[in-house]
């Protein structure tokens, strides 16, 4: 067929499945059972069914209702001139489209009743289930592949190997790749092997990979040796890495492709060796293998990391003339070079500039910048960046606020610390733990400030946040040092409930603040109350601190009290 005439063709089928597309729209069928519901108007388009028609309506469709009645429809149209039915593919649109609704029961039944229930079908709802975290159910359809085909179910086999690869359960994967072997009924595939193997890099089990690699039963292809590529350099094995390269170019089954390539550049740079990195770029231009957005912004990066911020921005003019288009990515990566080596206002600057230049600056590019500020005590910069954000639309990641709120309690301000958690919430961010911590523990070092402390407390675990031992010790030393002994004993006796034992520190403030007030009873009694619940506690440590108090405060009466 010529261009011409398949342009045509193409022309004429995008008007049929617009047309059917606003056909079902009008008709508008909302769920699976419509026998009320006629698809007589749909009969106008019988004399142009073809399986890629069919495909193409089905993949048009948002709602799968309407995709289910169309395909109920093509199953049996009237007239039916050009004797149409589903094929193989169809049914696996159809179901693709059905499972990513999570009509499980839906594409079930309709396969059923088609005799269709087959090994690479129920492949497609192994993914779904482990695409929702249900492992179980996919598990359970895996059986049933099994059942159904006897055993011999290699698209169920891989369908649930990647579900358990991609939920880190590669112990399960293992024990079903073993199972596999041992019952011999089918044969691993290329991505049988490659799925494992990816699975192993992905926990750092590199050796596990390669063993892999080695026993593979059948060609590796070029996904297959990028994945164990990854994994080496992931641990920073970048001769191993190399090893793998090696046995791509001699094979010729799988040569090096820009992954390859980009994936041994991004290594070296992580590492320091750029010149390295930078002799793998020649070399792929010159192997005719053209580099990619990816393969540039991982030399910068590495640029960046060893402080090379003219030869970084020279690369990024050499992308730009190879018809490269920097991205987000690349200038975050120059700013990350700037904040490394100290040149904050070179950072605004370039920050600036990807404003100008109409770039959708993301919430990383913001971070790099803000978090260089409150390395340098300059809240109130990052505090500006906070609103910036917020004004393009972008929601502030929790860890900046972290950064800020530090900064600001370094600072001495802490007002104002208190006042931006406060309106974290307003500005896109929900106060985690660590936001809550970092507030109220530099709120505790100041004279007065428990009133404060107490209501981002009272927030706090309103929000779901349980005080940790860490804060307990704090908020016990901070009442002490205020003069209020009774809420730290409330305080003390809170962690005692949840068998928590203060440090040393904080219980020396809670005894010297009860032996000031004349409690000396009550100090002894936490003593052994402490000593009573914790078995571990250094108790010769802890009784020395009430030893030496109770002498301060009574001196030689101290042995009344003690007997």
């Amino acid at each position: 067929m010529s261009l011409a005439r398949r342009a045509l063709t193409n022309s004429q089928d995008n008007a049929i499945v617009t047309s059917i597309t606003s056909l079902l729209q009008a008709l508008n069928p909302q769920s699976s059972n419509l026998s009320d519901l006629s698809s007589e108007p749909l009969n106008q388009f019988s004399p142009d069914l073809n399986p890629n028609l069919v495909i193409r309506v089905i993949k048009n469709q948002s709602n799968p209702y309407h995709g289910l009645f169309f395909f109920n429809w093509a199953s049996n149209p009237s007239p039916n001139p050009c004797n149409y039915s589903h094929t193989f593919q169809c049914f696996a649109a159809i179901t693709d489209l059905l499972l990513s609704h999570f009509l499980f029961s839906t594409a079930s039944s309709l396969l059923l009743q088609s005799d269709k229930l087959s090994d690479s079908m129920i492949g497609r709802f192994i993914k779904a289930h482990g695409n929702r975290g249900d492992i179980r159910a996919a598990i359970d359809w895996f059986h049933r592949a099994k059942a159904i085909e006897n055993g011999r179910c290699l698209s169920s086999y891989n369908a649930v190997l990647a579900v358990m690869v991609s939920a880190n359960r590669i112990n399960l994967a293992k024990a079903f790749y073993d199972q596999m072997m041992e019952e011999n009924l089918v044969k691993p595939d290329v991505f049988t092997y490659t799925t494992m193997i990816r699975g192993f890099c992905k926990m750092g089990m590199v050796e596990h990979a390669q063993k892999m690699f080695d026993e593979m039963g059948c060609d590796p292809n070029s996904f297959t040796c990028n994945t164990l590529i990854t994994g080496y350099c992931r641990k920073g094995d970048m001769e191993s890495a190399r090893g793998v390269f090696g046995f791509m170019m001699e094979s010729k089954i799988c040569l090096p492709d820009t992954v390859t390539y980009t994936t041994l550049i991004d290594g070296y740079s992580k590492k320091g060796e750029v010149g390295k990195a930078i002799n793998l770029l020649k070399e792929m231009e010159e192997r005719g293998i053209e580099p990619n957005v990816f393969t540039y912004n991982a030399l910068i990066h590495g640029l960046c990391l060893i402080g090379d911020l003219h030869e970084a921005k020279r690369m990024i003019t050499e992308m730009r003339l190879n018809g490269i288009k920097d991205d987000v990515g690349t200038h975050t990566t120059i700013l990350k070079g700037l904040c490394i080596t100290g040149k904050l206002d070179e950072a605004f600057a370039v920050l600036r500039e990807m404003v100008f230049l109409g770039m959708n600056l993301d919430v990383k590019a913001y971070g790099v910048v803000l978090n260089e500020c409150c390395r340098r005590r300059k809240p109130e910069e990052a505090i500006s960046l906070l609103r910036e954000m917020r004004v393009q639309g972008l929601n502030p990641h929790v860890s900046s606020f972290n950064a800020v709120l530090r900064s600001l309690g370094e600072n001495g301000e802490l007002d104002r610390a208190s006042l931006l958690l406060k309106q974290m919430p307003k500005m896109g961010c929900s106060p985690n733990f660590v936001s809550y911590c970092t507030v109220i523990c530099s709120l505790c070092g100041m004279k007065g400030m428990m009133q404060e402390v107490e209501e981002l407390v009272h927030y706090m675990i309103h929000d779901g946040h349980i005080p940790d031992l860490a804060l307990y010790c704090c908020l016990v030393k901070s009442y002490c040092e205020d003069g209020n002994v009774d809420k730290a004993m409330r305080v003390f006796n809170e962690t005692l409930d949840r068998n928590y034992i203060i440090n040393l520190d904080s219980f020396s403030a809670l005894i010297n603040a009860l032996c000031a007030a004349g409690r000396h009873k009550e100090a002894i009694t936490i003593f052994k109350d402490v000593s009573r619940r914790c078995s571990k506690l250094d108790r010769n440590t802890y009784k020395k601190v009430v030893d030496e108090l109770l002498c301060k405060y009574l001196g030689e009466k101290k042995e009344e009290y003690l007997t």
